[in-house]
């Protein structure tokens, strides 16, 4: 077991951060709490605990660092530092269970793998945005519909993504066999094989022709279409409405502990207040984030102003990219609100999809459980209260109940 640096001086390596917990629920309990003073300068230090983010360079995380660079943290009273980018997701996924990060943007799958799988104990607390992926595919390829899939390399940027649920969906209804093969092996007509890259890897290997096609987060298909001669296939928001991509992952210690739930909810009132600065000014917030402004993310404005902004019908004649424009989406859209029906979806097809690694843990796993246990809506919800415009963004139904809708999936 791991054991506490802060502790060890004091107490002995021989303690964990486990005895010294069960030890101050005892003392509690016996009645000898710390005084009045102490009990709150302890709950001070915790509410002033400084946010540290981890971030992969996409505009998933955008709302994560808006808060910070835009001072919304800081308006509610938080201490944070500059967010930390991390290559890829396995990467970011280790630092927060070590604690390096206690705020994170995490691929809506991998909380549910972390916490029924790895047992570890993460809370979803809201959602990033919504859509803000797409399907890339070479000019090199000769494709012209998913049909033309059979035989082609699609790299996806992890097993546990809404990216490989979406690209297995249009892939199984095409008529084309997703499978997992090492890249020399001989594919039948009907298969695709699936590989995993990170996402800056991406254009690259589509540019060297090492792969056909990919689907991933922006602005990486956005790049893909400027220094790759990527062309546009599909706007993963044209397939499933609304839907989520990253959400937002905390530890559940920070979630369920009531002595947290000051600083745990002004977390959240500074995402959402970021999330409504972002939909009223895209092009400011491209530049913030640009290498052209605040340098969060590795490129120039063109590149994450067009991932942002450019979800233009007529532009994208290829009538597979924009099928639904009465859907009213954007290319990217920012709402926190973590619908039920969403996860539940995620659930099941997850059941469903092609994947490496020990994956028995899903054959039993309720969608209903899931929903309600790995999911936190009290912060959020309170949030979203507080800024009722959040409602007029396109994921939120525009009639009836703002948090509850039925998922419109359409491939």
């Amino acid at each position: 077991m791991e054991r506490d640096p802060l502790f060890s001086p004091v107490l002995g390596t021989g303690v964990t951060r486990r005895d010294v917990l069960k030890m101050g629920a005892a003392l509690a309990a016996m009645g000898c709490g710390l005084p009045a003073a102490g009990r709150a300068f302890a709950q001070e230090k915790k509410f002033n605990e400084v946010v540290r983010v981890g971030y992969l360079p996409i505009t998933d995380a955008a709302a994560l660092l808006i808060a910070h660079e835009q001072g919304f943290f800081k308006k509610e009273g938080l201490d944070s530092v500059r967010p930390e980018l991390v290559r890829g997701w396995s990467q970011i996924v280790e630092a927060f269970q070590s604690h390096k990060f206690n705020v994170v943007h995490l691929l809506n799958p991998i909380p549910i793998w972390m916490r029924y799988n790895n047992k570890f104990p993460v809370k979803i607390t809201a959602w990033d945005h919504t859509n803000g992926s797409a399907f890339v595919y070479g000019q090199h390829t000769g494709i012209k519909s998913i049909k033309d899939f059979g035989g082609k390399q699609l790299a996806v940027p992890y097993w546990y993504s809404n990216h490989n649920i979406i690209a297995q969906m249009l892939l199984r209804d095409a008529g084309i066999t997703p499978v997992i093969r090492p890249q020399d092996a001989k594919l039948a007509p009907n298969e695709c094989n699936l590989l995993v890259l990170a996402p800056p890897d991406m254009p690259p290997a589509l540019a060297s022709k090492k792969i056909d096609a990919y689907i991933v987060a922006e602005p990486f298909n956005a790049l893909g279409e400027i220094r790759a001669r990527a062309k546009m296939l599909r706007f993963t928001g044209d397939v499933w409405k609304g839907h989520p991509c990253c959400v937002v992952a905390m530890h559940e210690a920070d979630v369920m502990d009531p002595a947290r739930a000051a600083w745990t909810q002004a977390v959240h009132n500074a995402i959402v207040a970021a999330q409504l600065f972002m939909g009223e000014n895209r092009k400011e917030t491209a530049k913030i984030l640009s290498k052209d402004g605040a340098n969060y993310l590795p490129f120039d404005f063109e590149i994450i102003d067009r991932a942002m902004n450019f979800y233009d019908p007529a532009y994208y004649k290829n009538p597979l990219a924009i099928k639904h424009v009465d859907w009213g989406q954007d290319r990217i859209n920012f709402q926190a609100w973590p619908y039920p029906s969403a996860t539940k979806v995620v659930t099941e097809e997850m059941k469903r999809v092609v994947l490496t690694g020990d994956r028995a843990f899903l054959d039993n796993l309720s969608s209903d459980f899931v929903a309600k246990d790995l999911v936190n809506y009290d912060f959020i919800r309170k949030s979203l209260e507080k800024y009722p415009s959040w409602k007029k963004d396109p994921s939120v139904p525009q009639s009836g109940d703002p948090y509850t809708r039925k998922e419109v999936i359409q491939v």
